[in-house]
């Protein structure tokens, strides 16, 4: 939140992060993203207040590990080249995620 981006800014960058993390559990964790598949593809967007929130959850997801992508923006537009804007985790188990971002507020 604290990069001050719009909502449609912040809407693509969540696109990123869902549709590269989706494609991680592909290659990678093939059981689970055939299950998202089957369950209808559920999403939920959360935020945190700032990098160092940000960065501590992705090095948990990837102690776990869960698919995650880390979004780092071209800069093309409402951020300089190379901010990390978003963090895409899974398709996993529910209890899986709800265990990193359970406690996070909702976008």
């Amino acid at each position: 939140m604290d990069l001050g981006m719009g909502r449609g800014k912040i809407a693509v960058q969540c696109s990123h992060a869902a549709v590269s993390s989706a494609d991680t559990a592909r290659t990678k964790f093939p059981k689970w993203h055939n299950a998202w598949l089957r369950e209808g593809q559920t999403k939920i967007a959360v935020k945190v207040k700032d990098i160092d929130e940000l960065m501590d959850l992705e090095r948990r997801a990837r102690s776990i590990p869960i698919p995650s992508y880390l979004v780092q923006d071209k800069g093309l537009t409402q951020v300089l080249p190379g901010s990390i804007t978003c963090l895409g985790l899974g398709p996993a188990p529910s209890g899986i995620v709800d265990s990193l971002t359970g406690k996070l507020p909702l976008l």
